[in-house]
């Protein structure tokens, strides 16, 4: 049978699953929604939530249970000092909920390196998604060195000159430290006519995170739609990301309906582990 969004829902009830996951028990474990099998973390990038406090973001990602967060600096300021950040962490750990990484951050000077990097360190992970200028990529590997914090390095599609599609990152990172790699947001590549699953196979050993939402066409002008909806492939993506025993995170960023993030964030959710659920 031909795997299509209708043939999903007759097979694996992901209308349900969607439609439900806003009730979630407090304490239900995401982990277990996978097969034992999958190596990767289901995620939420902290974009999605760059229109609601992180009160907001956090008691809705206990519902939909989710438990790993990529922390944006609207949540968790660059320069907060160390009660701030102890404070924060304690709030997230109260909703079940830890920091994967953070970021992206834009590194445009030394100074902002200096800052991301540190900032991290007092977060307490061990990735910093970035968007370092390509100038500073030595002094980048030098403090990815020092620090011993992977840099994933994240594309934009034709939104940006800088870093727009996997090729433009990989020809600036393929001779540094393998600490430095992707952040591969799928859709975006999508956007700007490629293939991302060609990207997967390619530069899988230096992919340690993926920012995953559906578009609804392969231009520019590709919009955000909950998961499912569009054209992206996710049967094939998780298929690939399971044979490949990736064990990094796929964090969804979600962009439509930012001020009413939730059921999107559901529907998304719940198709995500459908299709993992329906897998072979």
């Amino acid at each position: 049978m031909k795997f299509t969004r209708r043939n999903f829902i007759k097979t694996t009830g992901a209308g349900i699953i969607a439609s439900r996951l806003p009730a979630f028990a407090a304490d239900s474990n995401p982990d277990n929604s996978q097969n034992p099998a999958d190596s990767f973390k289901l995620a939420i990038a902290g974009y999605t939530f760059a229109k609601i406090n992180l009160d907001q973001s956090l008691a809705m990602m206990k519902r939909v249970g989710v438990n790993y967060l990529g922390v944006k600096d609207f949540h968790l300021p660059l320069d907060s000092s160390k009660d701030v950040i102890d404070q924060t962490l304690a709030k997230m750990k109260s909703f079940g909920v830890e920091p994967y990484g953070v970021g992206p951050i834009y590194m445009r000077s030394e100074t902002a390196v200096d800052q991301a990097f540190a900032y991290a360190r007092r977060v307490g992970v061990s990735l910093l998604v970035g968007v370092p200028d390509v100038p500073l990529l030595p002094y980048v590997e030098k403090k990815v060195k020092e620090y011993n914090i992977r840099l994933a390095i994240h594309n934009h599609g034709p939104d940006m000159q800088l870093y727009p599609g996997a090729v433009d990152v990989w020809k600036e990172i393929k001779d540094l430290d393998t600490r430095i790699g992707f952040c591969l947001d799928i859709a975006h590549s999508v956007r700007l006519g490629q293939d991302p699953f060609e990207d997967i196979l390619r530069y899988i050993d230096r992919i340690f995170d993926f920012h995953i939402w559906d578009v609804d066409k392969p231009e520019k002008a590709g919009r955000c739609i909950e998961a499912g909806r569009g054209i992206i492939d996710f049967p094939k993506f998780f298929r690939i990301l399971r044979e490949l025993k990736y064990n990094g995170t796929c964090s969804l960023e979600y962009g439509k309906d930012m001020s009413d993030p939730l059921p999107g964030v559901a529907e998304s959710i719940g198709y995500f582990r459908g299709v993992l659920a329906g897998l072979k």
